[in-house]
């Protein structure tokens, strides 16, 4: 068995290997197969990570490597690791490879070449996101996450792509933009309390006790690198490119977006926001709760109006998201675990529902309610299929969405920094207009009278199609019945992260009060 520090370089660079071979080979059949291949072998890679991860130290960066500095004087490395944050995200990219590309078998047709290039690059970006722990690596990986997904939208995407694909790349690279500066001035101010070198953005050294900075660098950093992640997410208001880079995207570029790229966001305030500048997230919380309870209720009531299957599914992404970042700023152990966990739910549901829309969308060539109704009764397979995504994304008991939702509403409900239990309270209605919207949805869709001859011709889901499915179905049935096998992984280190963080605020509000 290979080393795991070795293993998980491997498996963050293997795509990109995957991507020099498909340009070798240049033959359409040759590049799926070695894009199916590379992906299969990127999973089979991390299951050893996973199998080997120890648990007891999950608060503890583990697998790390750790490069030589750039500069003496500058502490900028390859540094990488996984602890309890992180593993079971890498592991849903991870996940996903092989099924993204197994679901454009078919349907992309032109420049594969460059389509499943640009796959390969996203993944090995994605992965480097949620291993990297020296910062400015972090925001390398973050930002080479844009380009293979401006070009998918871009060449590969729908009507309207040329808006979609601006809007989706103005907002994040403004956002960037900021948290670049924010990086910038915290890795000075950081530099400066090693002693030794100019700057540092070991992210190990800056979220430990050596580091605090003060009340007010907290409140501009907290600041900057907040509205970048909550772009990402993206939370209300800045939701807005959202619906037009789903809708125009193709089926693998919409579905690694729900599932990986968005968890970037909410992934990042818990890994920055929440570890380094502590009293500024505790201050900022009431203000975040409210634009999530906002974003929740605002998403649902809006995807309830939508004609439009996949635009309906995107608006429940701003929902859902709502909750997660609700329970975030909770800032206790079980709302951060029901956030944690509802990251991983959101990526299996929603990425299977988007599936499901583009594997209708190839049959019917038409994403509009109004032009189906009674289907279930031609594709039996696909409507079960349907149901279960859709149920587990509206957080039915016994599927993965519940645990997530109820463990994030418990603990907001409790949270001392939001002082009251409103935003519980109103959060709790999200849950109430998913169902709502949700199974609407799936009633016009696949129930009624089939009084349309195009229905009638429809084919049922074939075994690559089922095989995409039945990994996500797995986990949704597995987390929903047994919710400890997963949230085991974040727990230590939600809990660490919390000690550490409440004792650098204390420290910080004893140090302004005793000046």
């Amino acid at each position: 068995m290979l080393d795991p520090t070795l293993l998980l370089n491997l498996t963050i660079f293997f795509p990109l290997f995957g991507l020099a071979v498909m340009v070798l080979v240049r033959n359409e059949l040759a590049v799926k197969w070695t894009a199916l291949l590379t992906t299969s072998a990127t999973f089979i890679l991390s299951l050893p990570l996973l199998f080997s991860f120890d648990i007891a130290n999950s608060n503890l960066p583990q697998f790390l490597t750790e490069g030589p500095r750039i500069l003496e004087s500058m502490d900028i490395k390859y540094l990488i690791g996984l602890d309890g944050l992180s593993i079971l995200l890498f592991m849903l990219t991870t996940l996903f490879g092989p099924i993204v590309v197994l679901s454009s078998w078919t349907s992309v047709k032109k420049q594969t070449t460059g389509y499943y290039s640009m796959l390969m690059l996203l993944l090995t970006a994605s992965l480097g996101v949620f291993a990297s722990l020296d910062l400015v690596l972090f925001y390398i990986f973050f930002e080479l996450s844009l380009i293979p997904m401006y070009f998918l939208i871009g060449i590969w995407g729908g009507s309207d792509r040329i808006k979609a694909t601006l809007k989706f790349f103005i907002y994040t690279l403004v956002g960037s933009l900021l948290m670049l500066v924010g990086l910038l001035y915290l890795g000075y101010d950081a530099g400066i309390a090693t002693g030794i070198y100019e700057f540092t953005s070991d992210w190990r050294f800056i979220s430990g006790e050596a580091y605090i900075p003060g009340l007010t660098t907290q409140f501009w950093l907290f600041l900057a690198f907040a509205f970048a992640f909550c772009i990402k997410v993206p939370l209300f208001p800045f939701h807005t490119w959202l619906p037009y880079a789903h809708t125009e995207a193709p089926t693998a570029g919409s579905v690694l977006l729900a599932a990986i790229m968005l968890k970037m966001g909410t992934y990042g305030l818990v890994r920055v926001n929440l570890t380094v500048f502590p009293n500024a997230f505790m201050e900022f919380a009431p203000w975040m709760a409210i634009l999530a309870v906002i974003g929740v209720i605002y998403g649902a009531l809006v995807a309830m109006v939508q004609k439009d299957v996949k635009k309906l599914v995107a608006y429940s992404s701003v929902s859902h998201l709502g909750f997660v970042v609700l329970g975030i700023f909770a800032m206790n152990t079980i709302a951060i675990q029901g956030a944690i966990i509802q990251m991983i739910n959101h990526g299996l549901s929603t990425g299977a529902l988007f599936l499901i829309v583009g594997m209708i969308y190839d049959r019917r060539h038409s994403r509009q309610i109004k032009d189906f109704g009674g289907i279930a009764k031609v594709v039996p397979v696909f409507a079960v299929m349907f149901m279960i995504a859709t149920l587990a994304s509206i957080g039915l008991p016994g599927l993965n969405g519940f645990i997530g939702e109820f463990l994030i509403l418990i603990g907001s409900f409790q949270s001392e920094l939001y002082a009251k239990p409103v935003y519980a309270i109103l959060a709790a209605t999200g849950v109430i207009l998913a169902a709502v919207y949700m199974l609407w949805m799936l009633q016009r869709v696949m129930f009624g009278p089939l009084d349309k001859d195009e229905n009638k011709a429809l084919t049922d889901l074939n075994w690559r199609e089922i095989g995409l499915l039945v990994p996500l179905v797995i986990f949704m049935i597995w987390i929903g019945i047994r919710s400890a096998d997963f949230t085991q992984y974040s727990e230590k280190w939600v809990q660490s992260a919390l000690e550490a963080s409440q004792e650098k605020a204390m420290l910080v509000l004893q140090e302004d009060l005793s000046k």
